[in-house]
């Protein structure tokens, strides 16, 4: 009898957005390979402009979660966030980095799905990543039967 192996799990792509390196490589080392056990390895596509963001929706890029930087300037990842919450159909679930705890209601405003603070506690990111994409990759088990 041949022996049989689980498929191994396919890889979950988060998007980060930020315009300093030093932020983007903070989110990257603190979910990768995996923000926990349970959860699929990730890949990181990273953008440091906003327009390079979109257009990597508008060319039909897909994603399973977002990060996106508050403070990020021209653009803020709040805006952004929003923007594309309101534009993109069936937009990736979404966690806003924000720099003070007064700016929940902004993340509130854009739509984010969860919330971590400058400067980035990698704990606090990678379980806040894997909430969302447990639920957000939860697959029917069995088809249904007709």
């Amino acid at each position: 009898m041949a022996e049989h192996s689980a498929p191994a799990p396919a890889a979950l792509i988060v998007l980060v957005y930020s315009d300093n390196a030093l932020v983007r490589a903070a989110v990257g080392r603190a979910i990768t390979p995996a923000p926990a056990a349970d959860i699929a390895p990730v890949i990181i596509k990273e953008f440091a402009t906003a327009d390079a963001l979109k257009e990597y929706f508008n060319d039909k890029g897909q994603a399973d979660l977002m990060i996106l930087d508050g403070e990020a300037t021209p653009v803020g990842g709040l805006g952004l966030a929003r923007e594309i919450k309101d534009e993109i159909y069936h937009a990736p679930s979404t966690i806003g980095i924000i720099g003070r705890e007064a700016d929940r209601w902004l993340a509130t405003w854009a739509k984010v799905d969860g919330i971590v603070l400058h400067p980035i506690d990698p704990r606090s990111l990678a379980r806040e990543c894997a909430a969302l994409l447990r639920s957000s990759t939860i697959a029917p088990t069995a088809a249904p039967s007709h």
